[in-house]
This record gives C-alpha cells, sequence and structure tokens, in this order.
C-alpha cells in the first residue's frame, strides 16, 4: 500500500473507479472490483461493440489473428492446443487445419454455441479438461480479466504436457502513449472496469515463475502503428490505422517502428512464453 498512488480517477466505463499505479514495479491495476462472469457470459458488451461497428469485420481482429499465428506457427503444426479465453475462436478456425487437436475455453454462451456448430470443441470449465493433455496454451489478452489470475494460471499449467508451452498476450503498462506520450486522452480511453492489471515485464516474469513455468521469455508486439499513434497526438482519437494516415505507412516502416517502441520497452503488448 505504501508503494501505491492514484493513477487515475476513472475508467472509459465506469465514472468514479481509482485506478492504482505502483512506484516499485510499475503495474498498473484496479484494486476491489470486479465486473462479474455474468458480463462474460451473456456478452452484450461485444455485441454492443459489433453494433457500433455496423456489422462490419473488425480490422484489429483479423491483423490480430494473423499475426498469432504467423509468430507461433511453431507451437501450433502438429500439436495439441488449448485456446483459453477464446472469444469468437478466430485462432481455432484459422489454427484447425495445421492441428492434432484444438479446444476452446470460453464463457460466453453464444460463441461457444458457435464453436461447437463448427466442430470446434468448446467448454466454459477449465475443470472439464484432462489434465497433461495439451501441447501448447494460449491465451491471448485475457489474464489481465482475472480476479484471481495465479489460480487460473497453476490450472492452465497442470493441462499441458511436461515440456508443454504457454503463450500468453497481455496489455503492456509501459504502453508508449501511457508512459512516454503521457496523453490523458489516451489515458480515459485506454483504462476499462475489465482491465484489473497491466502488467510490465518483470511483473509478468514473477507471476509465471510463482505459478511454476520454467524458462520463461517477455517478448512483446505492436498491434497498434505509427498512424495511430499520430492521430492520438494530433486529434485525441484512436482509428489513425484506418484512416488517410495509413496510406503513408509500409510493411518495412511497420516494423522499425515496433522494434523502436520495443527497444525502449514502450510496446502495446507483452508475450511471454513459458514452459513446463
Amino acid at each position: 500500500l505504501e508503494t501505491r498512488s492514484v493513477y487515475n480517477t476513472r475508467t472509459r466505463d465506469v465514472e468514479d473507479l481509482i485506478v492504482w499505479k505502483d512506484s516499485l514495479s510499475g503495474v498498473i491495476y484496479i484494486d476491489d472490483y470486479y465486473t462479474g462472469d455474468d458480463t462474460y457470459t451473456d456478452g452484450v458488451y461485444r455485441t454492443n461493440e459489433a453494433s457500433a461497428l455496423g456489422g462490419r469485420p473488425d480490422f484489429e481482429r483479423q491483423t490480430d489473428v494473423e499475426r498469432r499465428c504467423k509468430t507461433n506457427k511453431q507451437f501450433i503444426v502438429g500439436k495439441n492446443i488449448l485456446d483459453f479465453g477464446c472469444g469468437a475462436g478466430d485462432f481455432l478456425r484459422m489454427s484447425k487445419e495445421h492441428t492434432v487437436m484444438l479446444q476452446g475455453v470460453e464463457l460466453q454462451e453464444s460463441y461457444i454455441k458457435s464453436l461447437q456448430n463448427s466442430r470446434i470443441k468448446c467448454t466454459s470449465e477449465l475443470d472439464d479438461l484432462p489434465e497433461a493433455s495439451f501441447d501448447t496454451c494460449f491465451s491471448f489478452h485475457v489474464i489481465e480479466h482475472l480476479p484471481d489470475p495465479i489460480g487460473t494460471l497453476c490450472q492452465l499449467r497442470s493441462k499441458l504436457k511436461k515440456g508443454g508451452v504457454i503463450v500468453i498476450e497481455v496489455p503492456h503498462a509501459n504502453d508508449f502513449l501511457l508512459s512516454t506520450a503521457g496523453l490523458d486522452s489516451f489515458k480515459n480511453f485506454t483504462l476499462w472496469s475489465q482491465h484489473l492489471v497491466l502488467h510490465t515485464r518483470e511483473s509478468l516474469r514473477k507471476i509465471l515463475d510463482f505459478c511454476g513455468f520454467k524458462e520463461i521469455v517477455i517478448d512483446s508486439a505492436q498491434r497498434y502503428s505509427l498512424s495511430n499513434h499520430m492521430n492520438w497526438m494530433i486529434n485525441d482519437q484512436p482509428g489513425g490505422h484506418k484512416s488517410l494516415l495509413s496510406v503513408m505507412e509500409t510493411d518495412k516502416l511497420k516494423v522499425e517502428y515496433a522494434a523502436a517502441l520495443s527497444a525502449i520497452d514502450a510496446s502495446d503488448t507483452l508475450v511471454a512464453y513459458a514452459t513446463v
């Protein structure tokens, strides 16, 4: 308690919700608040987001799944894989033809039914799955939502075979727009009541080590490009990566900008790899 201070007094969806930052670790977190499993089971918040898009395909979802499948191919091909918090199953659907077996765990009932109708196994209960049965466990932007991340990570560890790999993506507390640019507009937009913790590299390493994982590697990814950042700094708004600003970006520029952010530890996403 003595090393924490108020980082923000609201999130984008809940007024008067205190967000804390720990001065020792750099971790940003929300204390004594959880939206509840029902929020994730009925998925109304996701339905509202889809309605806001007018039913159009989600650009970020598409680019994320393509990147994840490309960068993690060695942990997909010929493997038994588990996607914990699989959402609509984008990653499972794209990986399906390359795996021996795949399984989703998800709370949203409509997503479970959709995946099962597509002959992809999905359950809401991690306890339903046999111990030591998966080569790889993936979890993309899920751990930060959990009220008991340590208990869940220990459970996931038990589902992996000896030598199995866990791959985790989480948002980064040291995101450039938070840490370096220090934009209040971005802070008020990106802080969300469902994100209970934003990790640093060291805190993510420590939690995995505490849960018994070995050979921990903390990498980074950059989901949002220079054009997105420019739009925030010029207009205090998201969406630059889908605007005319994005026309200036070449593939090389995207790679170089991501590398530049990684060099100063200011990428928007941390990616952890660890073994059992």
